[in-house]
């Protein structure tokens, strides 16, 4: 009885930690660039993968995923934007900057790195913004614009 136990408890914790894992391989971050257009601001993810899920939901301030601890950014609102599977582990570009040459997205900042799951909050000034979520391919890129108005 007790062998299979433990026989249970192995294929249940190699079966809830493999997926996530082997997911993400191959799904990573590989550059961020932000740019201002007619009528919109835009936040670029590129990644060296499959197009990642995408969901995204605004807050009053970022949040780190792992601790729950409120992180400072600029920002009267954000949006935040979760990807999955997807990892930023090898990136090394910058994780969490202001943009001051755009006209609403005031901050970038990453809120989580952890089991396949990435994060960033998108802070801009008002509230309510309408915003747009795509995807481009070769390379694989998830496109955020917040519209000015």
């Amino acid at each position: 009885m007790k062998r299979i136990a433990v026989a249970l408890v192995a294929v249940g914790m190699a079966l809830s930690v493999v997926p996530a894992a082997s997911a993400a391989e191959g799904n990573e971050l590989t550059n961020i660039r932000t740019g201002r257009h007619d009528g919109f601001d835009r936040v670029v993810f590129n990644f060296n993968g499959p197009r990642p899920e995408v969901t995204a939901g605004r807050s009053s301030e970022p949040y780190h995923c792992g601790s729950g601890k409120p992180i400072s950014a600029k920002g009267d609102e954000f949006l935040d934007v979760t990807m999955q599977p997807a990892n930023a582990h090898n990136y090394a570009g910058p994780r969490s900057f202001d943009t001051p040459g755009l006209l609403n997205v005031r901050s970038v900042t990453n809120t989580c790195d952890f089991e396949a799951h990435l994060g960033f909050s998108i802070g801009y000034a008002g509230q309510g913004r309408a915003y747009k979520i795509s995807f481009l391919d070769n390379p694989t890129r998830v496109v955020v614009d917040i519209n000015n108005s």
